[in-house]
């Protein structure tokens, strides 16, 4: 078979299965559900990771992945099996909101097969001192990489807050260990990622607001984000690990820039101010954004293209052979200053609206007291991949309709 006809199935398939799995998410309730608090309208299906997952899945069972001449075929039955596990849990997930340490179980049982199933951990984070000596992790290879997984695939689950914004920083990444594998490497995995790559762009078709339709009509889901954002940590971690690596650890980070940055940030704001870590607020950058009077549309190309600066500096690197040290402090010194500015996001979001952006918004500070509190959709309460929140009807909802009269007489 084709080089491209992996790709093929897996659009064909993601497409094919949105549109045959959204009626029955609608009928059985696995659905997100709008109320006083969400952007979206009308009851949106998250059947996207299930559609990604599968899509994929079939097309590695139908054509087997076209590989370069000479290069020995790839096990990804521990990628697999891994990734369906997180499918289902998010699938349980977005029907009855599991409690987050239930959630890291399942990702820590994930990641452990990723380990020892397929061998992939992350074992030492280069060169970052004076000489050419690996900095190796030995016996903490394994908790690291436990750590480092689960980092990144809740970096993805927050992403998930706009329209389009999870799978656009997704692709991004997949497309840049496209590049990187395609480049400096052998090729071996380039028939999965661009295989991802293509069920991931069906599923922005349906996922994007374009002009005509003010909504998406499928949300990722949890199962779509988990499984997404533990294909990342795999490809970034295996791309970076042993003897034949062909990216630096601190290469592969840049890979990952806004998800990590994003998530790493919010979770030290929120310890700051003594709050839940893993709690749902409406502070991260996508929000900012908003809040200045940039569009959903607007907000996601403009962080889709923070993303591919990151990956294109991961890329350009490793092509120029930079030290890990320069690589890994500059990543370092960019998120200090990215938590800075999410620490005074309200000076940044005045900076964006009045010299960037240049519109009007609804929401002033000098009337708003509690910006969380807003009807601004920027913080419109807990973001929408909360499990219980999805199913309920805002009209049997005394209290959301009470709290809807407050905020309209004040």
């Amino acid at each position: 078979m084709g080089a491209y006809t992996g790709p093929l199935i897996a659009l064909a398939f993601t497409s094919g299965l949105i549109l045959w799995l959204s009626p029955l998410a609608k009928a059985v309730g696995l659905v997100d559900v709008p109320n006083a608090r969400k952007v979206h309208e009308g009851e949106i299906p998250l059947v996207g990771g299930l559609a990604i997952f599968v899509a994929v899945f079939a097309a590695n069972v139908i054509t087997g992945f076209t590989l370069p001449e000479g290069v020995m075929p790839v096990d990804y039955n521990g990628f697999y099996l891994a990734g369906m596990l997180l499918v289902l849990t998010g699938m349980v997930d977005d029907f009855v909101d599991l409690s987050p340490l239930h959630k890291i179980v399942v990702q820590t049982i994930a990641t452990l097969i990723m380990i020892f199933g397929a061998h992939v951990v992350l074992s030492n984070i280069g060169v970052l001192g004076k000489g050419s000596n690996i900095l190796s992790l030995g016996i903490l290879a394994v908790p690291f990489t436990v750590f480092a997984t689960i980092g990144v695939i809740n970096a993805i689950n927050m992403s998930d807050g706009l329209d389009g914004l999870a799978g656009s920083l997704s692709l991004v990444s997949l497309l840049g260990f496209l590049a990187a594998t395609s480049i400096f490497g052998n090729g071996e995995d380039a028939g999965l990622l661009i295989t991802l790559a293509a069920a991931v762009g069906a599923f922005l078709l349906f996922n994007f607001r374009i002009p005509g339709r003010r909504s998406a009509v499928v949300f990722l889901g949890d199962s779509g984000s988990m499984f997404l954002g533990f294909t990342l940590a795999w490809f970034a971690i295996k791309f970076s690990q042993g003897e034949s690596r062909i990216i630096s650890p601190s290469a592969a980070l840049w890979f990952l820039i806004l998800p990590l940055f994003d998530a790493v940030s919010m979770t030290a704001r929120r310890l700051m101010k003594r709050r839940p870590a893993f709690g749902a607020d409406k502070e991260h950058l996508h929000h900012i954004f908003l809040l200045a009077g940039f569009t959903v549309s607007e907000t996601v190309g403009i962080l889709a293209g923070i993303a591919v600066f990151g990956a294109g500096v991961g890329l350009v690197g490793t092509f120029f052979g930079v030290p890990d040290s320069i690589m890994g402090g500059s990543f370092l010194i960019l998120g200090l200053l990215y938590l800075r500015m999410i620490v005074h996001s309200w000076a940044v979001m005045r900076f964006l609206r009045h010299s960037i952006c240049r519109r009007h918004s609804a929401t002033d500070r000098r009337v708003i007291k509690d910006r969380r509190s807003s009807n601004n959709v920027a913080y419109l309460g807990p973001e929408r991949r909360s499990g219980n929140d999805r199913r309920v009807d805002p009209r049997r909802d005394e209290d959301t309709q009470t709290h809807i009269a407050l905020t309209k007489s004040g």
